[in-house]
């Protein structure tokens, strides 16, 4: 039998220090004989064995569809869609302007949990974000928009010259508490409808699309999904060919930084090759 593996807690002699002792009082011609022995073959576990991948299409086109948006989605947030009905205008599949999507990034970029910002509204908290709200909206006003009605931002991207690193410090400028983080999920999702910066990823999403096999880079990313444009699952999907190939990058970058926010890259991986299997 193979030797025990060292689970001896800190102050414990090793097994292969006290095996090294008794080696040692072992004659000489002792030693020599058992050195000559063949060394055995280690044995060989299925528990090791690398996973399957499925292809790059397959994986993106099970990102697009309504089975992966529960391992993208933590608990509190599946069951709050539970009771609330398949109605509710979800975060991860909905479409939102652009004054609604920089409204989203500066929630979303808090460090607080799904729950507490859904719970938000009916507690203390309430005030608070209220007032955020007032804030922002009179930002977007005063300095992003152009009037009281306007909620594309096309103002930003006018004054900015539709330069990225320009718009990001306009909006820094003039939005409370929107850092790095809120900027770069405001990117990701805004370039759906801004289609300058399109393509855009930040360095969690790409982390994010290398867990699940896919490319690691925007650029690499958007090369792939363009050659395989005919294979993708594009029910739902609306506007010019354009604009679909824009909201369907975004959302598979919303996919799959949800699936390893929630730690679900294997599963995800797993379910997109059994329904290949089943196909």
């Amino acid at each position: 039998m193979p030797p025990k593996k060292d689970n001896a807690p800190a102050g414990e002699p090793k097994l292969e220090e006290s095996n090294d002792k008794e080696a040692s009082a072992v004659p000489s011609k002792r030693k020599a004989k058992s050195n000559d022995a063949p060394a055995k073959a280690p044995r060989r576990s299925g528990r090791g064995a690398p996973q399957a991948q499925p292809d790059p299409v397959t994986l993106i086109n099970h990102l697009l569809s309504p089975e992966s948006l529960d391992s993208c989605r933590p608990k509190d947030e599946i069951e709050d869609v539970k009771n609330r009905g398949s109605g509710l205008r979800t975060y991860l599949s909905s479409t939102f302007s652009p004054f609604e999507e920089l409204m989203c990034a500066v929630i979303l970029s808090r460090p607080i949990s799904h729950a507490l910002a859904v719970n938000e509204a009916r507690t203390q908290h309430r005030q608070k974000t209220a007032e955020e709200l007032v804030i922002l909206a009179d930002a977007v006003v005063d300095h992003l928009g152009d009037g009281d009605e306007d909620v594309n931002l096309e103002r930003v991207q006018r004054e900015c010259d539709h330069d990225w690193e320009k718009e990001k410090e306009m909006l820094k400028k003039y939005v409370k508490k929107l850092g790095k983080t809120g900027l770069d999920i405001f990117g990701r999702r805004i370039q759906a409808q801004w289609p300058a910066l399109y393509p855009f990823a930040d360095q969690r999403t790409l982390s994010g699309l290398q867990k699940l096999g896919l490319p690691g880079t925007a650029e690499e990313l958007k090369k792939l999904m363009d050659h395989q444009w005919t294979e993708l699952n594009l029910q739902g999907f609306e506007g010019n060919e354009d604009e679909k190939k824009r909201r369907v990058f975004v959302q598979v970058l919303e996919r799959a930084i949800g699936v390893d926010l929630q730690g679900n890259a294997d599963g995800v991986r797993a379910e997109a090759t059994i329904g290949t299997k089943n196909d």
